[in-house]
């Protein structure tokens, strides 16, 4: 894609993450103390996440074997509220499942919602990601999927996403064929991304965290 398209989609995005700060402050202000006032812990959850990944390389088989020991990309500091108990161990690089004892009461209304995203409108404006974006996974997942699911790592060819094309046409991952299914769809859009798709997307976001609805 053109590097002027690449940066429209760039400006589109960080113009829409500041629209959604500004709208959605109150909301975070309020679910930050609810957060607070459910359970032990911070309100702010932070975890390490694989990034862009700016190299490029073919995935050919003895680069296949240079590339395990790296990370597949830049790791940066992702934001979220946060939605599980800190006495069980949030930390652990594991999925959470549907009905993960992990998760608060009110996390899970977050997580339904997908209200537990908004902080990610700040990587937003830091430049680790879009508000349109293959989701950035934990690194030690990243490198088990690497392995297991072919054409993983090329999510990593843009900036990973608050939401994406694989967001608004299937659920949580609960399984590895749920990932197989995501990365088609992920690399379905970064083969047709352009600003235009980004709008659609966001607009398809919506009935997902309002209704959670999933595209069909």
């Amino acid at each position: 894609m053109p590097n002027s398209h690449e940066r429209m989609r760039r400006v589109l995005n960080v113009l829409v993450a500041l629209i959604g700060i500004t709208v959605t402050a109150p909301v975070m202000l309020v679910v930050a103390l609810l957060v607070k006032l459910d359970s032990r812990g911070p309100v702010i959850y932070k975890q390490k996440r694989v990034g862009l990944d700016r190299r490029g390389r073919a995935d050919g088989p003895g680069e296949r074997c240079r590339r395990q020991g790296d990370l597949g990309g830049r790791l940066f500091t992702i934001y979220k509220f946060r939605t599980m108990t800190m006495a069980d161990g949030p930390s652990a690089e594991r999925w959470a499942s549907k009905n993960d004892r992990r998760v608060t009461r009110l996390g899970r209304v977050l997580r339904a919602t997908r209200i537990d995203e908004l902080p990610q409108l700040f990587n937003v404006l830091k430049g680790d990601m879009n508000i349109v974006g293959p989701r950035p996974e934990q690194p030690t997942i990243f490198a088990e999927l690497r392995q297991e699911v072919t054409g993983y790592h090329q999510r990593q060819k843009v900036l990973p996403g608050i939401t994406g094309w694989a967001q608004v046409n299937h659920g949580y991952d609960q399984s590895i064929e749920d990932v197989k299914k995501k990365v088609e769809l992920d690399l379905e859009y970064i083969e047709r991304r352009s600003a235009g798709s980004d709008l659609v997307i966001m607009a398809k976001t919506m009935p997902v965290m309002v209704f959670r609805r999933v595209w069909e």
